[in-house]
């Protein structure tokens, strides 16, 4: 992420009910790179270590930070602009928005040093219009209206994603952090794979008649050169034939 600490949003949960819900919210803050949360009232107390074995590898970048207040003025005290994510609320008189109209929104905000709050309620009924009525806009999510509930974690996940959309990746992972079977194959490392059924199938007598030997590697060549090939592709064409070609002699 390219925005500072200071500058990330601040995650408010009203009332969290479930520490599992605490713990799976807290995984899908550190997806995006946000690791300040504030709980209000969580109602099994804090620390929770349901929270902390469902948030893995967030616990200690997240769960450890987090703050407790009793009521949620307290834990707006140092926040500048407040988006209360709701479904309800509609009676109150605020700006609504999607949540990638209010995070373009939040990013400004953060640049010119302002501190933004997300602000989610408590899984079973939301937030109440009282704690509404401290923010300074509503975010709805736009659902199927045949059935619009969001797990907490998921409401989290949405801003979340919205907030970092343009600090990601082009890529779904770089390829020096992707496995290494889904690294792309290097030119050489296919080079070699071609080469090696070109053996194989000129011992198998493929290229045939022989004034048409020649035209029939070059297509096979561009063939290999065209396929996105992995390593692990690689790796498994070469087995293939190594097998086949066994097989025929053993047969």
């Amino acid at each position: 992420m390219t925005e500072t600490s200071a500058l990330q949003p601040v995650v408010i949960l009203v009332r969290p009910q479930m520490g599992e819900n605490i713990g799976a919210a807290a995984r899908a803050m550190l997806n995006f790179g946000l690791t300040e949360m504030r709980l209000v009232d969580p109602r099994d107390g804090w620390p929770n270590p349901r929270a902390v074995a469902m948030a893995s590898g967030a616990a200690g970048q997240v769960l450890d930070r987090a703050r407790v207040f009793p009521t949620l003025a307290e834990a707006m005290f140092d926040v500048d602009h407040a988006y209360a994510t709701t479904a309800r609320g509609r009676e109150l008189t605020k700006p609504v928005h999607t949540p990638a109209t209010a995070m373009a929104e939040a990013r400004g905000l953060a640049a010119e040093g302002r501190r933004v709050g997300l602000i989610f309620g408590p899984e079973r009924a939301g937030l109440e219009n009282d704690d509404i009525a401290r923010a300074n806009a509503i975010v709805t999510v736009p659902v199927n209206p045949d059935f619009p509930s969001l797990n907490l974690a998921q409401a989290v996940l949405l801003m979340g994603y919205e907030w970092g959309r343009d600090a990601l990746p082009a890529q779904p992972a770089p390829a020096a952090r992707r496995p290494p079977g889904e690294v792309p194959a290097t030119r050489l490392e296919i080079e070699k794979l071609a080469d090696h059924w070109e053996e194989k199938l000129t011992e198998a007598r493929f290229f045939f008649p022989p004034e048409k030997a020649a035209p029939m590697r070059l297509t096979l060549r561009n063939l290999w050169s065209r396929l996105p090939l992995t390593r692990a592709d690689v790796q498994i064409l070469h087995g293939m034939l190594r097998q086949l070609t066994w097989k025929t002699r053993a047969d």
